[in-house]
């Protein structure tokens, strides 16, 4: 921000500058002719500093006349002109504390302290030497000093004369616990700010060594006492801070300090919506910091819901409407905090989004707010040009709050009216005049209220002005929600709405009415829900099918029920409730994912990442990201974490592929993309945990495994083919030694080891949670199916395939690539692959083995009636046609891409570099195995069946289609079948 020149200074402020030089001189009298000698030996740029400040803060004009040394103190030491190292403030007030002798001494000195370090850090602030952050860190690290030194003082004494508290459980000594609220928690304290704090202490019992002992509670109540003595009175002195305790339980009719217990008992049974908000700035700024960090664990589960919790927006409206009123009573609209645009609505913005979304999202959980605005960008919440405007005027607005304080150290945030004032104002900020500064102000003003009503608005208010009218929204259909008009106006409202069948929809609404879910909701929850239910139909009517959209929706409403903050979530949100039904609509699995896990409903906020699934790098990053803010012994967590990942992209994929936006193959991709980055992360914490109980596994040659495994995928996930719902089949290889021991405090052998190492990824992935599980896993394509062991050895795995192994392993083996781990082991898998497929083989011999596994998978899978394998022309039709198991369908085209890898690759190694089947067929056109026409046919075939079967699955239907659909494909696909010699 610029600053004027001295020269710019106005005419109104320049007989505060003379006065003020004039009276500094005078008190340098008292002082040696050295102190008159070294002001007038200071540089040019700090004289012109002090003439600067004079005319902007009567408060350190007054300060350094009645005590001209410290000025002169602070300049000779160089700390007008720098910042303080991290510490040094709070070294300087230890100092002062220990010498007190006394409580009135002790006061005596934090207050001179305070009014030193006030006149230092208003004067870098005015000059500009210190950012907003340095200010408000110095006057917090001030605070935190002031509050847990005089405590520590005190505590020392008071112990000495009541005994010390001891924890009744614990047998422990007792220490209090101090919370600082609001912006002293955040480091956020403005120049003149009151310091809110909540007293609490660990545990009951009484004090020891004294012969009338105490109640701990009685104890910590008159030592509360007597720190809030020491800090907040008025004195010759000034003051420290002014102390408000009444965010603590029950207000200034509570008790001054409770206990840990009584605490967690009172939010969790009475806990308001605005203590929420005020609870996520708490810090410890005094007393015993362990026990408060646990005091803090404690109440996070109030603060931060697991869910979304939209109901933090009603809080914050409600909150933001008494403050409007007060605004208006008092004739506030001046002030830049609470009023239209000012401090309190970028607060409030910032803090609806870490309500909400804070209990998953642990980025959110931080205090300052600016940090917190950061995190909306980096995380998407808020288009970067939103929080640019957000930042710059909050910034804008606390250097105008500094200035106004700066002028007497008065606790205001109101404009002033006085000219000369009003002049200080405009000179601080580096304007010209008051108007050109005014005009600014309202223009941030203006941008941040804009703001504000996009977050925290009425959804009701909006569309009552888009409307012209004041009517709630879905109005039309609340008396037929409440049943206030009889059956027949209900159904003819219905019909005229869209349904086809306005009895099965009454009938609908009739059973989500009489529920058991809605019969014991409590009376906030029904409200909700009223409140609900007209805005699902006034939308449903607009679809082409509302009685599929009713039908489809309503369980999910049921579901989240009794946890309605999901209700307001939709209700809030329009057009995430728009993108529900229109999902719904058009695919039952993602109705059914929606109603059996709700928190889905975050996805649909915004549209732009709803239907715009990430590359395999961002996912990766997004999931290690996520992790990582998660404390590392939460295995709980960690495990939801994984899960909700896994749940919202693929509902993301699936809403794209739904649309449109995301054809068959990218479909696969995606999911296959998603399933190894889950796998990577899960063999991380597998890896953590395993390596943590035993120590590390070693190679045969001594060395280190890190890890020495990998999990290989077979099936769909090995030739990137997952679709909605599937499993995976994975194996687990190593190359670690067998029988040497681990490097741990409890060792155990490398094939112990890689076996719990197996055990606890699958743990990890089938583990119903919440969340539900991550994937259905299995290891039958393991050696020597489910009786071998869970995990081979690199060695193992190349004999058994080898000399062990079927053909219709080896057939598995084709699809079969690397998906997470070693490197080395990596490549060494892929040598005995490529060895195992590319070796001789009896192409008679290859073709009847392959025959008859399909055969036998026909028998036993396929429908009856078909006739593959007979020759091209014997094909019958069938009433219905299985995708995947009847002749002419998916696997017969998987089981001649196996064979001719199987029977070429010798020859043609190129065939065994990938290992999905499109890109094989195109592997054997290019080989000339295979003539192009046909290996066009097959693919093309190949991904309609499988376009199909996803179109299948996200209906719920078994991937089975009627028997007059791909009749030309499946005699195309059997022709090519019996050219290939398969019978």
């Amino acid at each position: 921000m610029s600053l004027p020149l001295l020269a710019d200074l106005p005419a109104v402020l320049l007989p505060l500058v003379t006065r003020a030089q004039q009276s500094f001189r005078a008190a340098l009298v008292s002082l040696t002719e050295a102190g008159q000698a070294t002001f007038d030996a200071w540089p040019a740029e700090r004289l012109a500093a002090f003439d600067r400040v004079c005319a902007a803060s009567d408060f350190v004009a007054d300060q350094v006349s009645r005590d001209p040394q410290m000025l002169l103190d602070l300049a000779e030491s160089g700390e007008l002109e720098r910042g303080y190292k991290a510490g040094e403030l709070r070294q300087q007030m230890a100092v002062a504390v220990q010498e007190a002798a006394s409580d009135d001494e002790l006061g005596r000195n934090l207050r001179r302290q305070r009014t030193r370090q006030q006149v230092r850090i208003i004067w870098r602030d005015l000059t500009r030497q210190a950012d907003l952050v340095e200010t408000c860190r110095d006057l917090s690290d001030m605070a935190d000093g002031s509050i847990d030194l005089a405590y520590q003082w005190l505590y020392e004494r008071h112990c000495q004369q009541f005994g010390t508290p001891t924890g009744r459980r614990s047998g422990e000594p007792q220490h209090m616990v101090i919370l600082g609220m609001g912006k002293l928690g955040a480091v956020e304290l403005n120049l003149s700010s009151d310091i809110d704090l909540i007293f609490a202490y660990p545990e009951g019992g009484e004090t020891q060594g004294v012969k009338r002992p105490l109640d701990n509670q009685e104890f910590f109540i008159r030592l509360g006492q007597r720190l809030i003595k020491a800090l907040d009175p008025v004195t010759v002195d000034g003051f420290v801070f002014r102390v408000d305790m009444r965010l603590r339980p029950y207000g200034s009719s509570g008790a001054l300090v409770l206990s840990f217990n009584a605490l967690e008992q009172y939010y969790q049974d009475q806990g308001r919506d605005w203590e929420r908000y005020a609870m996520i700035k708490a810090r410890v700024v005094g007393g015993d910091q362990a026990k408060g960090d646990e005091l803090l664990e404690m109440l996070r589960p109030f603060v931060y819901r697991r869910y979304l919790d939209f109901s933090a927006i009603e809080a914050l409206r409600t909150m933001k409407q008494l403050i409007q009123q007060e605004v208006r009573r008092k004739g506030m609209a001046a002030n830049i905090k609470l009023g239209s645009g000012g401090i309190r609505e970028v607060e409030f913005i910032a803090q609806a989004f870490q309500l909400i979304h804070g209990g998953r999202d642990l980025s959110l959980q931080q205090r300052p707010l600016l940090k917190v605005l950061r995190t909306l960008d980096g995380q998407g919440y808020l288009p970067s040009a939103v929080i640019d405007e957000l930042r710059q005027g909050y910034e804008f607005l606390r250097y105008t709050e500094h200035a106004i304080q700066a002028i007497a150290d008065r606790q205001t945030q109101m404009l002033p009216e006085d000219d000369r004032d009003q002049a200080r104002i405009a000179f601080i900020m580096g304007f010209a005049d008051w108007n050109s500064f005014h005009e600014k102000l309202m223009y941030w003003r203006g941008r941040v209220d804009w703001h504000f009503r996009q977050v925290i608005a009425d959804p009701d208010e909006e569309e009552g002005q888009e409307d012209g009218g004041e009517e709630i929204v879905g109005g039309e259909w609340l008396p037929l929600w409440e049943e206030s008009q009889n059956e027949e106006s209900a159904s003819l409202q219905l019909q005229e709405g869209g349904f086809s069948d306005a009895q099965k929809a009454l009938k609908h609404l009739s059973n989500l009415r009489n529920s058991s879910q809605l019969r014991s909701m409590q009376r906030l929850g029904r409200e909700r829900l009223d409140a609900f239910i007209p805005r699902l139909l006034a939308q449903a009517v607009e679809h082409s099918n509302p009685d599929l959209v009713l039908e489809r929706v309503l369980p999910l409403v049921e579901a989240v029920a009794r946890r309605s903050a999901y209700l307001v979530l939709l209700t809030e949100n329009p057009g995430a409730l728009r993108r529900l039904l229109t999902l719904c609509a058009a695919s039952p699995w993602i109705a059914e994912q929606i109603a059996r896990f709700p928190l889905l409903l975050d996805e649909l906020l915004n549209e732009g990442r709803l239907f715009s699934p990430p590359q395999a790098l961002e996912l990766g990053a997004e999931l290690r990201e996520r992790l990582t803010r998660i404390p590392e012994d939460d295995l709980e967590q960690q495990m939801e974490a994984l899960r909700h990942f896994k749940l919202a992209h693929s509902l993301r994929v699936a809403a794209s592929e739904i649309t449109g936006s995301l054809p068959l193959m990218k479909v696969s991709d995606y999911l296959t993309w998603l399933a190894e980055a889950i796998l990577e992360q899960v063999l991380a914490l597998a890896w953590r945990h395993t390596v943590a109980r035993h120590g590390a596994p070693r190679r045969p040659d001594g060395t280190v495994c890190d890890p020495g495994f990998v999990i290989v995928g077979y099936g769909k996930v090995g030739g990137i083919e997952l679709g909605h719902g599937s499993d995976l089949d994975l194996v687990f290889i190593h190359d670690g030694d067998p029988q040497a021991e681990t490097d741990g405090a409890k060792p155990i052998d490398g094939a112990q080891f890689f076996t719990r190492l197996g055990q606890r990824i699958i743990h990890l992935i089938t583990t119903q949670t919440n969340s539900g599980q991550l994937y259905e896993v299995d290891m039958r394509l393991r050696p020597s199916g489910a009786s071998g062991l869970l995990v081979s050895s690199l060695g193992a795995f190349s004999r058994y395939q080898e000399n062990e192994a079927w053909t219709w392993e080896h057939q598995a083996l084709v699809r079969a690539r690397v998906l997470v781990g070693s490197t080395d082991v990596g490549h060494g898998f892929e040598a005995v692959r490529a060895a195992v497929l590319g070796r001789e083989r009896d192409l008679g011999t290859l073709r009847q083995e392959v025959s008859e596994m399909r055969a036998k998978m026909r028998d036993n899978l396929g429908t009856k009636g078909t006739t593959a394998g007979k020759g091209a022309n014997a094909f019958e039709a069938t009433a219905s046609f299985d995708l995947k198991q009847d002749a002419g369908g998916i696997v017969d085209i998987e089981f001649m891409v196996q064979y001719a890898a199987l029977a070429w690759s010798r020859e043609h190694p190129a065939l065994l570099r990938y290992t999905d089947n499109i890109r094989i067929l195109e592997g054997l056109e290019q080989a000339g195995l295979m003539p192009a026409a046909d290996a066009s046919l097959l693919r093309e075939v190949y991904k309609a069946y499988r376009s199909a079967a996803h179109r299948q699955a996200l209906q719920k239907d078994a991937g089975v289609v009627s028997g007059d659909q791909f009749v030309a494909e499946r005699r195309e696909v059997m022709r090519i079948w019996a050219q290939l010699g398969l019978s």
